[in-house]
């Protein structure tokens, strides 16, 4: 019998290939989806294919945050992909990838990222996180710092005065009345049946105990962090704080609240972009 979740796209275990999915569109951009199986943990790839072949290209990895899944990443995704090819994921337990029915750590996503990168041959992407995605990717940067020189964190997670369960559910309820229409679609489906609600809530407490500032100073990669200028959930001085503990550190502002990739991912992409090509060529 078919589940709730998965008539909504809450995918079977195991690893398929490419071809046993339909290739879908964002706008004019194609993606094609496959999964992957790394010990008992399942993700699921979308991958955006370089949309100007001819020109250099620069691999971008995206990592979603707690609760949701990766196709809030979709404007954003088509915009990068004018620059070379876009890796989209979801994590254990999220949006289309199979319930794992045990306790995932942030260190076991990581895990699972950093598998992927090597099952999928991508060498030294540009690394993006948003939300936990941030704390998730910084831990596979400071765990292998030859995995990439370049890191960028979208409105990373949790300031410190704010991890509590009360003050992070505070939050996000009120950045709801702030994010439009669509966000907010994609947000309650995956919040309330793709993730579901008792794997969120076995998930909040590793968020709350990450000291994603503590790591700051031990990554080898550049890194830029990026918020929006009304975003309630992550304070603008946390940005700035964040980017100041780095060795290499930079923090930019964006129209909107949390999730920037929906209200302004135009600019969002080109500060990435940016980054991106600086980063490139600074490296030694």
């Amino acid at each position: 019998m078919i589940s709730v979740r998965d008539a909504l796209g809450r995918g079977p275990r195991g690893p398929a290939e490419e071809e046993a999915y339909p290739p879908e569109r964002v706008g004019d951009a194609v993606y094609y989806t496959s999964r992957q199986e790394h010990e008992d943990l399942t993700v699921v790839v979308k991958r955006f294919p370089h949309r100007a072949p001819r020109d250099p290209a620069t691999p971008f990895v995206l990592v979603h945050g707690l609760g949701v899944s990766s196709r809030y990443f979709h404007p954003l995704a088509a915009e990068l992909a004018r620059r070379g090819p876009v890796f989209l994921l979801d994590l254990p337990g999220y949006g289309a990838a199979p319930d794992p029915r045990r306790d995932v750590t942030l260190e076991d996503h990581a895990d699972a990222v950093a598998a992927m990168l090597r099952t999928s041959g991508i060498a030294r992407p540009v690394l993006v996180g948003h939300s936990m995605g941030a704390n998730v990717v910084s831990l596979v940067a400071e765990r292998d710092p030859a995995v990439t020189d370049r890191l960028v964190l979208l409105a990373p997670t949790l300031a410190p005065g704010l991890r509590t369960p009360a003050r992070a559910i505070g939050r996000l309820m009120a950045d709801g009345l702030r994010e439009p229409p669509r966000v907010l679609g994609i947000a309650a489906t995956d919040y309330l049946v793709r993730c579901g609600a008792p794997y969120l809530l076995r998930q909040l407490p590793h968020l709350l105990a990450d000291r994603l500032e503590d790591r700051m100073p031990r990554l080898a990669a550049r890194v830029l962090v990026v918020d929006g200028d009304r975003d309630p959930i992550v304070p603008n001085e946390w940005i700035s704080e964040l980017a100041a503990r780095a060795v290499d550190g930079d923090a930019r502002l964006v129209r909107g609240p949390h999730v920037i990739m929906h209200t302004d991912p135009i600019a969002t992409a080109g500060h990435i972009l940016e980054f991106a090509d600086a980063s490139a060529g600074a490296a030694p």
